[in-house]
């Protein structure tokens, strides 16, 4: 049975379409999916983002256990700033993909994705064991809302004395929010600026209120998991189980940048790691816009056009409003950039080959 979020009440009221994802009971639509979207790119949303965990790591060397456990140089990271990184096995697997904020010298965040946080707060318990750190997955104290979009700056302003100026992205601050003690972090997954606000879960409803009213005069709409999944896709944003999985490494990914080779001392996944990182992988993850109307889904086959032989697989895909175009995600064998196409249930669909992202906000 799905859990409920703490915001459940509120996503019901609204007439949420509601939707299992991860175990979690979660709001998939509230009307149309594209004005959603639109409303981020345009104005701002805001989302429930509950089913994220937040596991925390203290104690004197909770930065040396970080660096072993994950593939970041965490131990370098300011207090106040936060670093993307990942997880992977000893043979440089991922396992998941990850924020780490730096709260305080001697305390750190790990924000994990809601189908892998049970796993990665057992693997950094496990994994810091010969350092002087405690692991805690406070996963079910707390609740994540997002504002996310242009104005999302100028709606959180309404709510908080904070500096919000001031505050850079990947960076977080503790704040009081509409009356209520948050950590805001300029984190997010759409592509825009906003912010993500970790407060406890019984905060979760008066928070949700107050910026709903705060938003109205800026065009704030709720926003579900669809919206984010083609905001997060436009903006080329990996979706553990899709672009990343424990079939992939991150250079696979074409992610090897956070890999920190320049770190002392050893960390899991490095002797597999390190004779990758000068060897251009099998398959590559590309960008693939439609030049039909047809839309390229997950699994879908990449097949070089007349031939039909199948040099990649489509990782996610999905009409892009941004574009007006159909886009996808793919792993292609690498040195093939023209002449492909994507199997569409038997009928061969021309796609482009692109850079990704397929979207840049305008600064």
């Amino acid at each position: 049975m799905s859990r409920p979020t703490p915001l459940r009440g509120v996503h019901e009221t609204l007439g949420a379409t509601l939707t299992d994802f991860a175990g979690w009971l979660m709001p998939l639509r509230y009307g149309s999916e594209s004005t959603e979207h639109n409303a981020v790119r345009q104005a701002a949303g805001l989302f429930d983002l509950s089913h994220m965990g937040e596991i925390f790591v203290t104690g004197p060397q909770a930065g040396e256990a970080l660096d072993y456990a994950l593939v970041g140089y965490i131990s370098a990271v300011e207090p106040g700033r936060a670093r993307y990184t990942m997880i992977v096995d000893a043979e440089g697997h991922v396992l998941d993909d990850l924020i780490v904020y730096r709260l305080a010298p001697d305390e750190f965040m790990v924000v994990a994705n809601a189908s892998n946080y049970p796993r990665v707060a057992a693997e950094l318990t496990d994994r810091a064991k010969s350092f002087d750190a405690t692991v805690d997955d406070r996963s079910e104290e707390y609740a994540l809302i997002a504002v996310q979009g242009p104005r999302a700056q100028a709606i959180l302003g309404e709510l908080t004395d904070a500096d919000l100026d001031g505050l850079k992205y990947y960076a977080g601050l503790p704040a009081t929010v509409a009356g209520r003690e948050a950590l805001v972090a300029r984190t997010g997954y759409t592509g825009e600026d906003g912010f993500e606000l970790f407060v406890p879960a019984a905060d979760a409803e008066p928070l949700w209120a107050a910026l709903t009213k705060a938003g109205e005069p800026y065009g704030l709409i709720p926003a579900g998991l669809s919206a984010r999944d083609t905001l997060r896709l436009e903006a080329g944003m990996p979706l553990y189980g899709n672009e990343l999985s424990a079939e992939h490494t991150p250079f696979d990914a074409g992610l090897g940048r956070v890999v920190r080779f320049d770190k002392p001392g050893d960390f899991v996944g490095r002797a597999a790691l390190e004779p990758l990182k000068d060897v251009p992988p099998t398959r590559r993850l590309v960008g693939l816009i439609a030049t039909g109307r047809r839309v390229p889904r997950h699994g879908y086959p990449v097949v070089v056009t007349g031939g039909g032989d199948v040099v990649g697989e489509v990782t996610s895909g999905a009409p892009s409003q941004s574009l007006g175009r159909p886009i996808a995600m793919a792993y292609v064998d690498n040195g093939l950039s023209t002449g492909l196409a994507v199997d569409i249930r038997g009928s061969h669909e021309a796609v482009d080959v692109v850079e990704l992202p397929f979207y840049r906000r305008k600064k």
